[in-house]
């Protein structure tokens, strides 16, 4: 390898193109951890409650934490055999033999165009729900609105330089843990055992419907943990990349597995699952604000404590947006620096360093995603981002340039390779196999594809004339 790719594994050279290494381990598993947590467990867990019909859900968050440790071990050696910008991109870029690296590089980050807005929407749309607690009655328009401000909001806070940002994702992932742990505390001092343990009959018989709603519940808590990965597109910001980056990876799996299956077990012990799954409108809507409520159902204050939750939520949700802005931002960026994207994308400002066009432009494609239903988003998401990346990626981490990559000294190495990436692998085509309208939610794949080699096909022909026009003499 060259000795600039070395220098970037020891962390001891600044990161090329302007961006600099000023994210620690603390601020690199803090951007992780609210990029994981956001909003979504405390949106989705009536919809894994009622896919897999009951308490057995708690079956759903541990085996997606499972999935996401064994894929979080592919991108622990990528990220620190590749600490740049970009992550996936740089990823498929080096390992892939030319010149399928660079159409899969492209195509990956042409996805993202696509991909990214519907994660980072997901987020606003969560903020938007829970925030109409305060607002009943309000329509879809207005609430839509509010979503559209939270990304616009989001966007603006990232306006500056790195190091605040290292201190902003610290500040906003203690405020994420503290609203789990919180939720977590209220649940086991009202918790009740028969509650969160009645599990209905047949609920661990092995069928084809129970394999079904194992796969529906995988997705969602897959899309629960999504996230664990976020420091990896910043890879060219990170100080010493090969301990933060695995340590940043798997630390945040750990941290928010555990919590995930903590907080499931709680709410289940105050709420009833059938509440969650189809008896009550809005236990569904606003889970965690019913179950504060639930808690506190005997003291005058009850509706103040869900008042309380839906100001937390609100808040995790703000910060999935910032979070998720931070990472996706840097994807078209690194992909416009190597020439492989419009080169305005390569743009930083001119004082804070930061990719601004990649960043607004990601800002305006999510403002359209804001129009979507959040099952909807969630759907779209998953199927686009396993095709396109997870699937992609674990190839790209058995192929001989990689294998030789992941010989250098001081890089993280994944025990029993390759085996955890072909067992996440599996996971994931399990989850797009047990899809009931598979087809249907493959057409934004084709979609992508398409457009993609198309895109790819007329750049690639005029970088072609481009180059003979200047080999002719004047």
């Amino acid at each position: 390898m060259p000795a600039k790719h070395s220098a970037l594994r020891t962390g001891e050279a600044a990161a090329g193109g302007g961006l600099h290494r000023g994210l620690g381990t603390a601020g690199a598993l803090g951007a992780n951890i609210i990029d994981m947590v956001g909003v979504g467990p405390f949106l989705t867990l009536p919809l894994i409650v009622g896919v897999m019909g009951g308490p057995q859900a708690m079956l759903g968050w541990l085996l997606g934490a499972v999935l996401s440790v064994l894929d979080g071990c592919t991108w622990s050696e990528l990220g620190t055999a590749y600490p740049e910008a970009g992550g996936s991109y740089a990823y498929l870029q080096r390992t892939f033999p030319a010149p399928w690296g660079r159409a899969a590089s492209f195509l990956y980050a042409w996805q993202l165009l696509f991909s990214a807005p519907l994660s980072i929407a997901s987020g606003c749309i969560g903020f938007a729900q829970y925030s109409s607690w305060f607002l009943p009655g309000r329509s879809h328009a207005f609430l839509t609105g509010v979503a559209m401000l939270v990304c616009v909001l989001g966007t603006v806070l990232l306006l500056q330089p790195v190091r605040r940002i290292d201190a902003a994702t610290r500040l906003l992932g203690g405020i994420v843990l503290l609203v789990l742990l919180t939720v977590i505390a209220v649940g086991f001092t009202h918790f009740s055992p028969a509650l969160a343990f009645s599990f209905p009959a047949g609920a661990f018989h092995v069928d084809g419907a129970f394999l079904l709603g194992l796969g529906g519940g995988l997705l969602i808590s897959a899309y629960d943990y999504w996230g664990y990965y976020n420091v990896c597109f910043m890879g060219a910001e990170v100080r010493e990349p090969s301990r933060t980056i695995p340590r940043a990876v798997l630390g945040s799996i750990a941290i928010v597995g555990t919590l995930y299956l903590l907080m499931n077990t709680a709410v289940l012990g105050v709420l009833p699952w059938q509440t969650l799954a189809r008896e009550n409108a809005a236990a569904r809507q606003y889970s965690i604000a019913v179950f504060a409520q639930t808690a506190f159902r005997t003291h005058a204050w009850a509706h103040a404590a869900g008042s309380v939750a839906v100001v937390l939520i609100a808040l995790t949700a703000l910060a999935s947006v910032y979070a998720l802005l931070l990472g996706y931002s840097r994807i078209p960026f690194a992909a416009a620096q190597d020439g492989n994207f419009p080169a305005v994308f390569a743009r930083l400002h001119p004082r804070h360093r930061v990719p601004t066009v990649s960043l607004l432009t990601l800002c305006g494609i999510t403002l359209l995603c804001c129009l979507l239903r959040l099952q909807e988003v969630i759907a779209s998401l998953v199927v686009v981002r396993i095709v396109f990346q997870f699937l992609l990626q674990g190839i790209a981490v058995m192929l001989p340039r990689h294998r030789a990559a992941r010989q250098g000294a001081g890089l993280f190495r994944m025990p029993l390779y390759p085996l955890p990436t072909l067992l996440a692998m599996c996971g994931f085509v399990y989850i797009l196999l047990s899809r009931p309208r598979l087809l249907l939610e493959l057409r934004p794949v084709l979609f992508v594809l398409l457009s993609g080699l198309l895109v790819y096909g007329i750049r690639a022909v005029r970088t072609l004339r481009n180059g003979r026009n200047a080999t002719l003499p004047a």
